[in-house]
């Protein structure tokens, strides 16, 4: 019997596999900053890199946009601060206007770039609400459709991107000026 066609137990099973061992890396933490791993920040790297290695779709005085490398949707962006902090109380006013301006205008431009139909915002604060990098603030900006959760996600346990993130930041990078 074919192996992929096998349950954990050695039993058949149903399920088709999209595999994605991409993902193995950063769940060990191997490129992710952990305590005691020496992994630098990724939000405190970026910056430093051209706009399109780096993913970034727009920069302010105190934050910048950046194509999440592990989308949940299609458009999923970070707003993450320059300053290294962990926590929105340990923001100044300054940080936090710009970061509420920013998510504002990514909703905007992802409305034009794409048609999103809602968004999903979020911040994580520390590790043990989920926060996959919990010492650098970060908002995400998810944008959603209307069916986004379809069969795939619910029966097939698959999630479908239909754009490479290069494109995608292009795209928002291009429009971000316009809106």
């Amino acid at each position: 019997m074919d192996q992929e066609l096998t349950g954990g137990a050695g039993m058949p099973d149903s399920w088709s596999r999209l595999w994605a061992p991409h993902r193995t890396t950063y769940l060990s933490g191997e490129n992710r900053p952990l305590p005691g791993n020496g992994v630098p920040c990724p939000f405190c790297r970026i910056p430093t890199l051209d706009d399109v290695e780096g993913l970034v779709v727009a920069r302010g005085t105190d934050a910048y946009v950046v194509m999440n490398l592990y989308p949940y949707n299609a458009g999923h962006v970070l707003i993450c601060t320059y300053r290294h902090v962990a926590d929105l109380t340990e923001l100044t006013a300054l940080e936090r206007n710009e970061l509420l301006e920013l998510s504002a205008h990514a909703m905007k431009v992802i409305r034009k770039v794409s048609g999103a139909q809602g968004f999903n915002l979020g911040m994580n604060q520390g590790s043990i609400s989920g926060a996959g990098i919990a010492e650098h603030i970060h908002q995400h900006i998810v944008p959603r459709w209307s069916g986004d959760a379809n069969f795939m996600p619910v029966i097939g346990k698959t999630k479908v991107l239909p754009q490479l993130l290069q494109e995608t930041r292009a795209a928002l990078a291009d429009s971000w000026n316009l809106v």
